[in-house]
């Protein structure tokens, strides 16, 4: 008796498991793997032109034709040993507490920043050291898309960042 009770029992557990294969079975051929490497884009392309003249850069941001709309700001680094004044000849720029300077709209597709200058100050008109002849301005320009609030506002959303992991066999 107690065989035939195990045999019914081993039985009534096998036609429960095969009545669940194909759900089971289908989980495992839904998986699937892929590896390779795929290029980011996120609708924005923008390029800095920086000319120099009088010690002073003349710093213009472009947005390629077809780009999204996207605010933008402009910070410069020198090496500290001479000031850097920041100007605007079009008040289109503002300086936030940042140090970065903010455009003051949204940059529309295949259009060009307003310039912001960028001057070096006191550098003597005869360097007497090799080091003051020359030094390095470095302009670090941002974007982030535009966003708009719940009355269609636009606003810019500085502390959204991109996060990016990779894996897979390389």
């Amino acid at each position: 008796m107690k065989k035939s009770t195990a045999f019914l029992t081993f039985a009534a557990i096998v036609l429960a498991l095969a009545a669940n294969l194909s759900l089971a079975w289908g989980y495992f051929t839904t998986y699937t793997q892929a590896s390779g490497r795929w290029p980011l884009r996120m609708g924005d392309k923008t390029n800095i032109t920086e000319d120099v003249s009088d010690w002073t850069k003349h710093v213009v941001i472009t947005s390629e034709e077809g780009s999204e709309p996207v605010f933008v700001r402009a910070k410069a680094f020198g090496s500290g040993k001479y000031e850097l004044e920041y100007s605007d000849p079009t008040n289109s720029w503002s300086r936030g507490n940042d140090g970065f300077y903010y455009l003051n709209r949204p940059l529309m597709g295949g259009e060009k920043t307003p310039e912001l200058l960028v001057k070096i100050n006191g550098v003597p008109d005869k360097p007497q050291e090799e080091a003051d002849k020359e030094f390095n301005v470095v302009v670090v320009y941002e974007t982030t898309p535009v966003l708009y609030d719940a009355s269609g506002n636009p606003y810019a959303n500085w502390e959204m960042t991109l996060h990016a992991t990779e894996g897979g066999d390389s």
